[in-house]
């Protein structure tokens, strides 16, 4: 035998298999992170307490065009509020101004003026969510109540408007 060679073992490869106590973790994981992520995404849950800003309006809004006010109507889910653009946060009405086939085009029209009249039964409340408060066109995201009622809700109820959930569903 020769005494210079040393016995070394086989080293096993490193098994990339998950420990059970890894994947309990994990579980325990994903619903807090989906629900960390709800609380941060006013589409899904209102804003409150500490991450809501609320604004009384009181204005009467007019449909914007040539002559329209300092208040006034775009679409079915954005207005203006003197020299601010609202969006309605959470909701997506058809497109007024580029609609992509006449059924869209009827539906904005009675959309937008439906949001006119929702907006003009009283004053209501704009509650922004402290952490995204614009969107990417520079809109204030708002979420519109009225009480306990949502305008938003109420358009999406009558077939006016859908749920955004960041893509733009097809009205044709």
């Amino acid at each position: 035998m020769n005494k210079n060679k040393r016995f070394k073992p086989k080293r096993r490869p490193p098994s990339f298999k998950p420990k059970q106590r890894d994947v309990r973790q994990l579980l325990w994981l994903a619903p807090l992170l989906l629900l960390g992520g709800a609380l941060l995404d006013p589409s899904l849950i209102q804003p409150f307490g500490p991450l809501a800003a609320t604004e009384r309006v009181a204005a009467t809004f007019t449909p914007c065009g040539p002559g329209s006010g300092s208040a006034c109507v775009i679409d079915g889910d954005t207005f203006k509020l003197g020299d601010r653009t609202v969006r309605i946060t959470g909701i997506d009405a058809p497109e007024l101004a580029s609609p992509k086939c006449p059924a869209e085009a009827a539906l904005a029209r009675k959309s937008a003026d439906r949001l006119l009249a929702l907006l003009n039964e009283g004053p209501f409340d704009m509650v922004a969510h402290r952490l995204q408060r614009q969107d990417r066109h520079g809109r204030d995201l708002m979420v519109i109540r009225r009480g306990d009622k949502s305008i938003g809700g109420e358009l999406m109820q009558e077939d006016l408007a859908h749920r955004y959930i960041g893509s733009k569903r097809s009205w044709c």
